[in-house]
């Protein structure tokens, strides 16, 4: 009778040990990671007040988005429209921010709202359509960048009014507003997945989904809400950076999916679906902005950054694979 539960909890345990070894290995490498880079800087620049600040608006974007992919990951799944879904929000919110002519709320809405539609377009796909994730969310990639591309007319919408151009340029006691908006979603994404009972059950549907569903879990419901959260996400996002850079282009956040998944994977969060945490995903979003920052400092060509940051990639998943096996 007592054999089963000593069994279950020396799980647990291992369990638990693991993931806070994983945790802690990722501090270090970070640690060191900025070691490294300060002391090859020079006048260790890279430390600096100005530097530390633009890393964090470096990593201000990605990290947002890569907190929708990591709802989307661990749910099982994934989500290459998100840079895609970017361009044409930040088209959107540029159309309806001109001076004059709209209150500030409405570029907001329109932004995310298109973030929103492109989330339920996938989620619903995927959920009630039997549509692989992948292909369906290869296929908006391409889609949502084409009608970015139309409505557009293919040229970037400027003319912003000053209000709109202040939501992610300013600065609040001292911090960017950019780094502000990514701590807050952050915490809050953070609290959702581990605190609440929607996000236990996210975890429950990318562990094992059959028996997320036999434990009276609406599957098909559940499955279309982290794409949600990943659209909604992109769709804020699109609105920053057309703030960030006073226009609305319809070719940005080409690629950002790429930075996005890399975070989340580089964070420990497993491909398998059922695992990971906010708090990796966050340091692996501010380890992609510190390699590209320090490598600029160096003067490191930007084709050789990207293939580090490939190898640094696939170095990630075969720990998780590892991790997993083991």
């Amino acid at each position: 009778m007592t054999t089963a539960p000593t069994k279950s909890t020396s799980a647990t345990g291992r369990f638990s040990n693991s993931t806070l070894l994983k945790d802690a290995g990722l501090l270090i490498i970070f640690a060191v990671l900025v070691i490294g880079l300060t002391i090859a800087s020079p006048n260790n620049s890279f430390l600096s007040l100005n530097n530390i600040f633009l890393i964090l608006v470096q990593t201000a974007v990605n990290g947002i988005l890569a907190m929708g992919m990591m709802y989307v990951i661990i749910s099982g799944h994934i989500d290459l429209s998100v840079g895609s879904t970017v361009g044409l929000a930040g088209v959107a919110a540029a159309m309806f921010a001109h001076p004059g002519e709209y209150p500030l709320f409405v570029p907001l809405l329109v932004g995310v709202a298109v973030g929103v539609v492109v989330g339920l377009i996938n989620g619903v796909g995927v959920a009630y359509g039997a549509i692989p994730s992948f292909i369906i969310t290869l296929g908006t990639l391409t889609a949502v960048r084409g009608v970015a591309l139309i409505v557009s007319g293919g040229a970037p919408v400027s003319n912003l009014s000053p209000e709109f151009q202040s939501l992610a340029s300013g600065r609040l006691f001292g911090i960017p507003t950019l780094a502000i908006y990514f701590i807050i979603i952050a915490v809050v994404a953070a609290f959702v997945l581990r605190k609440t009972i929607f996000g236990r059950r996210i975890y429950a549907l990318g562990g094992n989904p059959q028996a997320a569903a036999v434990s009276g879990i609406n599957v098909k419901r559940l499955t279309v809400a982290p794409f949600v959260i990943a659209g909604t996400l992109a769709g804020i996002c699109g609105v920053l950076l057309a703030s960030r850079t006073f226009t609305g282009s319809p070719t940005a956040g080409a690629s950002y999916e790429l930075d996005a998944i890399a975070a989340v994977v580089i964070g420990g969060v497993s491909m398998a679906g059922g695992r990971g945490k906010a708090f990796g995903v966050v340091i692996g979003a501010l380890m992609i902005a510190v390699i590209a920052n320090g490598l600029d400092i160096l003067g490191i060509d930007s084709n050789a950054q990207q293939i580090i940051k490939g190898a640094i990639i696939v170095l990630a998943v075969l720990i998780d694979v590892k991790t997993r096996r083991d």
